[in-house]
């Protein structure tokens, strides 16, 4: 009896999954070797001890390949952390907030930002756009100088709009990055303070990476938890508990994979290039219309509606049967959110604007 072989054919997927997102093939083939056999010990990644010589390697070369892509000058540390960007919400407002802290509320997470510093102190909001369903980001606001630090969210997930600068602070700026980090360059020297959840453009979800300046630090008078305490975990290297093993391998291979495509400025013009390209489908096809201010338009997270929402189903089901997957908007917005994250390659743009270019009403 012969056995033949049979060649399983997979339809392409286009993730625009607003995260856990898209990671690169390789970084997740690199992923999965390290679980079978991490550096050649012939034990899982998923079993070895944290403080292990090899594992330590990990941790360290993330951190320099971090400092390396963004520049970032002495004096800051990189900390690898749980709890993601919520955790940080209130860890920030532990180890910062002693009169009153400063902040821009441009979505549902700034304003979770907000709501978690208030059970530490004085919360200040100097600017917000929820007056327009968040669908701007504010500017022209001042930043008071009798605040401890200046918080702003660069990139807001849920509706689509970007920062596209950031103000000179006469205070310590903080500023959560978790959905734009990597994707372009910024000028880290500005911020006391860098936060950002992995699981959009540097790794799976699990780890947070902390960027922080270490002279902003030890100046509250309060009590300070260790498990939130900036400088218990720098005096520790990262490790005063066990990190999040595997999210850091991962995001490692991902760091690597952004070196290898060019690096930030590299991944700059990718989310231009993407961007760019849906964002022009949307104002000239009649069909669809943007939910955020042109000017603040994320490069990110393109947010767009039906002009004629009972076409919808009929929509639904064209871009289903295209292989695209995670489009749907948030509750808060409604339509439609085609999240471009690094590694989202143009090909999937391109197939989700022939979508729209050839929908047929």
């Amino acid at each position: 009896m012969t056995q033949s072989n049979t060649t399983i054919s997979m339809t392409k997927v286009h993730n625009f999954s607003a995260g856990p997102s898209i990671l690169a093939p390789e970084v997740i083939e690199a992923s999965i070797a390290g679980i079978q056999n991490f550096a050649g010990t012939t034990l899982s990644l998923l079993e070895v001890s944290h403080r292990s010589k090899e594992f330590v390697s990990v941790v360290e070369d993330a951190q320099v390949t971090i400092k390396s892509l963004l520049n970032i000058p002495e004096g800051y540390e990189i900390l690898f952390l749980g709890g993601g960007a919520s955790m940080q919400f209130l860890m920030l407002a532990y180890n910062l907030l002693e009169k009153k802290g400063a902040y821009t509320k441009t979505g549902v997470w700034a304003a979770n930002a907000v709501k978690e510093a208030k059970h530490l102190g004085l919360v200040e909001v100097i600017a917000s756009s929820e007056d327009k369903n968040y669908n701007y980001i504010p500017k022209g606001y001042t930043i008071p100088s009798d605040a401890d630090y200046f918080h702003c969210t660069s990139n807001n997930t849920i509706y689509g709009s970007q920062m596209k600068s950031f103000p000179e602070s006469p205070i310590p700026m903080v500023c959560d990055m978790s959905s734009d980090i990597l994707s372009r360059q910024v000028d880290v020297s500005k911020f006391g303070l860098i936060y950002a959840g992995a699981q959009k453009n540097m790794g799976p979800a699990g780890v947070t990476v902390v960027i922080v300046r270490k002279d902003i630090l030890g100046k509250v008078s309060r009590a300070i938890p260790s498990m939130m305490d900036y400088q218990v975990h720098i005096k520790s290297e990262t490790m005063f508990n066990t990190p999040p093993v595997f999210p850091i391998f991962s995001m490692l291979q991902n760091l690597k994979w952004v070196q290898k495509m060019g690096g930030v400025d590299g991944m700059q013009k990718r989310a231009a290039d993407r961007a760019n390209l849906l964002y022009n489908e949307i104002d000239s096809n009649p069909l669809f219309k943007g939910t955020v201010e042109i000017e603040d338009r994320s490069q990110m997270n393109a947010c767009f509606l039906l002009t004629d929402e009972t076409l919808a189903p009929k929509f639904d089901a064209v871009w289903k049967a295209a292989g695209i997957s995670g489009i749907v908007g948030h509750r808060s917005v409604g339509g439609y959110r085609a999240s471009m994250y690094n590694a989202l390659p143009l090909e999937s743009v391109q197939a989700l604007v022939y979508v729209m270019r050839n929908f047929n009403a």
